[in-house]
């Protein structure tokens, strides 16, 4: 008779487990869903019409470079080189740096010869991080001034990868 008992005591928690689990797992639905609506912007809805289609991608005209004489910014050639150590890992950037005035463009190949052999001695371990990317960074603006003599106003990273 103590086995009837006990079973029978046993099935109303087991019930009651399965519906507080599932209780909760609606409220937290809900919430979800609740904060879900709070958080996220409505979707803009646009028709076919609404989307315009850049000048450049129908082949009429071409797009505007952003690198351009006229703004004084020159975009360097792609940097690929590998680093110090380890020497299996490769890092390759493009920089593009803006100048006072009418661009050099003599100065700045001098500017790209000299980041790409400064990239030559640069750790993984030196460039780690956030922390690590703001040193290298600021490494380059002062190799930069230094050889362009405060020519060069801003040096604009346009991709940093490594490998």
């Amino acid at each position: 008779m103590e086995e009837n008992d006990s079973k029978e005591s046993k099935s109303p928690s087991l019930v009651m487990t399965i519906a507080a689990v599932a209780v909760l797992t609606l409220v937290a639905a809900a919430g979800g869903w609740l904060v879900g609506e709070l958080l996220a912007p409505p979707p803009a809805e646009e028709t076919a019409a609404a989307v315009e289609v850049p000048a450049g991608a129908t082949g009429e005209e071409p797009l505007p470079k952003i690198a351009t004489e006229a703004n004084g910014i020159v975009e360097l050639e792609p940097i690929t080189t590998n680093l110090a150590y380890p020497s299996e890992n490769w890092l390759r950037i493009v920089v593009a740096l803006q100048f006072k005035g009418v661009p050099d463009v003599s100065m700045a190949e001098a500017i790209h010869q000299d980041i790409a052999a400064y990239l030559k001695t640069v750790s993984l371990q030196q460039i780690q991080g956030p922390r690590g990317f703001q040193y290298l960074r600021d490494d380059i603006q002062e190799r930069v001034d230094l050889r362009s003599e405060g020519r060069v106003t801003k040096v604009m990273f346009r991709t940093f990868v490594i490998q």
